[in-house]
């Protein structure tokens, strides 16, 4: 392995990390897909992992989509995709609410019906999906109903976010004994162009500034999304490698999980800021530097196809 983080991967390198893993986990979005669009390659490196006995794993924070979705929009991409191989933070929610809280009632979502789905798929009930506009009068918002039996506040990304839903969700929370969970705190969701929108993060932080409370969250850099994935495939941290395009999430999950990381230049950071963070002498900072990094995915075709990279 190399001796000094941050490196570019490339050469010899290549097949020796590869050689060093068993299991490698995806992030999607920047790192094998742009929006529609497959990164170029990408597909093939897939497929030539797992001819190699590599176990392929996709993580992804987003949580408008089922694993079935997500499955599907692989596979019309052209990826070699297994539902059971997909984990979005809808998915993770609903297992953490379920294995770790023993969740028995229902939860009040805001977020997608995809969401709901996923809850409901393990026997959890979610109320409040959909818009919800504002009526009546301040005091009729502070004695808004509530179901009795919600246990649960849980906040992905909603695209019907409002104001009674915030007020809903913090009359809900000032019940001491009602639990609070979010997807993620991303807080941009960076689209082609250049251009982005808010992310769950705005959404969450707006919750939790209501309520007075902090959320556990369950999405990268929650430990609770690789673990969600070992636990099932009985993963060993040091022999996997998460590949991901955004520092304080992908790279971050991994440093705090032991993995091996990749940082891959077709999505939000740069390995510019990759460099900065490691020479900064700051150990939060240190923990989003990357092992290595590589400008696409693609970058590994050549040693996936036994050929040398004439480049280097």
């Amino acid at each position: 392995m190399s001796g000094s983080r941050c490196a570019r991967l490339g050469g010899p390198l290549v097949r020796q990390l590869l050689d060093s893993v068993d299991s490698v986990l995806f992030d999607c979005d920047g790192v094998i897909w742009r929006g529609d669009q497959a990164i170029p390659g990408a597909a093939r490196v897939i497929s030539l992992l797992k001819q190699r006995g590599k176990k392929v794993f996709f993580v992804t924070n987003n949580s408008t989509k089922t694993r079935k979705m997500y499955a599907d929009k692989l596979s019309s991409l052209g990826f070699d995709a297994a539902e059971d191989e997909v984990f979005g933070t809808a998915f993770c929610c609903a297992a953490y609410l379920r294995s770790e809280c023993g969740l028995r009632g229902k939860v009040y979502l805001v977020g997608s019906d995809a969401m709901r789905q996923e809850l409901e798929a393990v026997g959890i009930q979610a109320v409040g999906v959909g818009p919800d506009p504002v009526s009546g009068k301040q005091l009729d918002w502070a004695s808004v109903p509530l179901d009795p039996e919600v246990q649960a506040v849980v906040v992905g990304f909603d695209e019907h976010f409002s104001y009674m839903k915030l007020n809903r969700a913090m009359q809900y929370l000032t019940q001491k004994d009602c639990l609070f969970v979010g997807t993620n705190r991303d807080t941009r969701l960076p689209l082609e162009g250049g251009k982005a929108v808010p992310g769950t993060g705005c959404l969450l932080q707006a919750v939790e500034t209501a309520a007075q409370r902090q959320a556990q969250t369950v999405g990268k850099p929650s430990r609770f999304m690789f673990e969600c994935v070992a636990r099932r495939f009985g993963l060993r941290p040091e022999r996997c490698l998460m590949v991901g395009d955004r520092l304080d999430t992908d790279i971050l999950l991994g440093s705090a999980c032991g993995l091996k990381t990749l940082l891959t230049l077709t999505g939000v950071s740069t390995a510019a800021e990759a460099a900065a963070h490691r020479d900064s002498g700051d150990d939060e900072r240190r923990a989003m530097v990357p092992d290595y990094y590589v400008e696409s995915i693609a970058d590994l075709l050549p040693a996936l196809q036994g050929e040398d990279d004439p480049s280097l």
